[in-house]
């Protein structure tokens, strides 16, 4: 067994609480002040350029600077932050916990005391983070912690800001996560106190519900919801209607304060003592969520579409010879969703290349080019590893797949409709027109087989939006599940919507041709779906499904 590793003279690493593509969380013991603690390391890409080591550390002295402003019941302490050889480790309060989205995911929706209580607890956390001039940008159920003597408190500001300090931009900053960012933040506004008002919202939403606020074919479909939609019905959150409604306001001025949050939600709590959240509470079912129609985002009449979106942005390799590498730019971007004492730096959070702070994250829609794409300065696939993991200390979540230089990774959480959860890495191509996306259903094979999840992809569109459905045979596909896996293709349209308010004129439809294999591996399925547009049907199927599908495989 290998030695438990000393660092700073003081802390022993002891085992592992949870890991993701920013770092790995330690249970460690201080052997100074001799009390348990967590440790963060933070992985520094191998290879990287000293800038982007300097940014990492940047980061990482902003969130301990934000953490140790901060003193509060209701949030993570933060004790010490040690440098080895030159990397930053943060050492925090050990919090023996659940994420309140495990907690969800495990019993189903809050009960309206258990709402009570996390919401005067995150409310509480919020205003001594806001008084010490701090926005959080990414509470959601996996930044709260329901520790296992009943108390709550908000970890990770791994992406918080001092309202005081110079904004750090840099590529891929990460803005929040999806389904529970402000929607002024996903537009391009400047993120203020209020945002974390709505995102308080938003989480409340999921606990008593079990379901997001907002979901979507795919994470820019949810910010569309987001920034577009009409706010869901808070009419299925009980006795925390009213404040879930009052903090999920468009308008960032008009949404509920923190203390009124407090206030409405005292008279529901319980007696001090009370074991709010018993080990043995019977499983509470998903309430069912009354949700608006989905729109489009307006597309402007100074930016149409092309109608042929030109080469693809690479050319391929023929024979790849080179040894699994993890490149600094392209590993994803994505972190394990841990139930643990601190989530890993910005995990599942929403990021791309092109966005900087203050820039809007729905892309604009591509422009007719004149000239094609470029090609890109490394002529083949190359290598990347990703992990598609949900909980804590899960296994068998990593993989590993081919894609272009400089494609941009992102994750999403989906909920599917009674399928069970699911995790999708996303990465795109730096055009836009491209994307190869790789979605994990955990214990899929619990109740579940291969065609349960062609109906649900079905079900993600209206009749007219879903076409040329073809299932190929299934020979050339590995094996290593409970039943043979499936190699399909189907064509969608995204119908063509007004252009602007008292515009008539519709924009352009988006027409897409998907390719996907559906890989059974163990109790888990798979999905590798490759997207390029109609257009280029023909060369996208030869030249990034064909190529890019047969490199993916699951790490053990």
């Amino acid at each position: 067994m290998e030695s438990e590793r000393l660092i700073a003279g003081r802390y022993r690493l002891r085992h592992v609480l949870g890991r993701g593509s920013m770092g790995t969380v330690w249970a460690a013991h201080d052997e100074v002040l001799r009390r348990d603690v967590a440790v963060k390391e933070i992985l520094r890409p191998a290879g990287g350029p000293d800038d982007e080591d300097e940014v990492l550390r940047e980061r990482t002295l902003r969130e301990a600077r934000s953490a140790a402003a901060l003193a509060h019941p209701n949030l993570v302490t933060l004790y010490d932050v040690v440098q080895v050889d030159g990397d930053p480790y943060v050492v925090m309060e050990l919090v023996p916990s659940s994420s309140l989205a495990e907690v969800v995911r495990q019993r189903g929706p809050l009960t309206d005391v258990q709402g009570a209580v996390v919401a005067d607890a995150v409310a509480a956390a919020l205003e001594a983070a806001h008084r010490a001039g701090i926005t959080h940008r990414d509470v959601k159920p996996g930044n709260v912690l329901v520790a296992d003597d009943g108390r709550v408190k908000l970890t990770d500001f791994g992406i918080a800001r001092n309202v005081a300090e110079a904004t750090l931009t840099s590529r891929g900053i990460t803005l929040g996560t999806p389904a529970f960012i402000a929607p002024e933040v996903a537009a391009g506004a400047a993120v203020s106190f209020a945002a974390d008002q709505w995102s308080l919202g938003a989480t409340l939403f999921a606990a008593m519900t079990g379901q997001q606020p907002y979901e979507g074919a795919n994470v820019l479909q949810t910010i569309n919801q987001v920034v577009h939609g009409d706010v869901p019905s808070a009419s299925a959150c009980g006795a925390l209607e009213a404040v879930v409604a009052g903090l999920m306001v468009k308008a960032p001025d008009e949404r509920t304060a923190l203390a009124e949050v407090r206030r409405l939600v005292r008279p529901l709590l319980p007696e001090p003592g009370t074991d709010v959240f018993p080990a043995t509470a019977a499983t509470r079912p998903v309430v069912e969520v009354v949700r608006p129609a989905p729109v489009k985002a307006p597309v402007p009449p100074e930016t149409p579409l092309a109608a042929d979106p030109g080469p693809l942005p690479f050319a391929v390799a023929h024979a790849p010879t080179r040894e699994l590498t993890r490149r600094p730019g392209l590993s994803a971007l994505v972190a394990l969703s841990a139930a643990v004492l601190f989530a890993i730096g910005s995990a599942s959070g929403f990021a791309l290349t092109r966005t900087v702070a203050g820039a809007p994250l729905l892309p604009p829609p591509p422009v007719e080019a004149t000239s094609p794409p470029a090609v890109t300065e490394t002529p083949s696939l190359l290598p990347t590893t990703a992990s598609a993991a949900a909980a804590k200390g899960e296994q068998g979540a990593e993989f590993t797949i081919e894609v272009g230089p400089d494609w941009t990774s992102f994750l999403e959480q989906r909920t599917n409709n009674g399928l069970g959860p699911s995790t999708a890495v996303h990465l795109v191509s730096p055009n836009g027109w491209y994307e190869v996306t790789v979605q994990r259903f955990p214990d899929y094979y619990e109740r579940n087989v291969i065609d349960d999840y062609l109906r649900l992809v079905r079900s993600r569109w209206a009749e007219d939006q879903y076409f040329g459905e073809t299932r190929e045979p299934t020979d050339p596909l590995p094996p290593g599940g409970k039943e043979a896996a499936v190699q399909y293709s189907y064509r969608t349209v995204e119908r063509a919507t007004p252009l602007s308010r008292g515009t008539v004129s519709p924009g352009p439809d988006l027409r897409r041709s998907r390719y996907s294999r559906v890989l059974p591996r163990g109790d888990d399925l798979w999905v590798v779906e490759v997207v390029v547009p109609t257009e280029q049907e023909e060369t996208g199927r030869s030249r990034l499904f064909d190529t890019i599908a047969p490199t993916f495989r699951v790490n053990d």
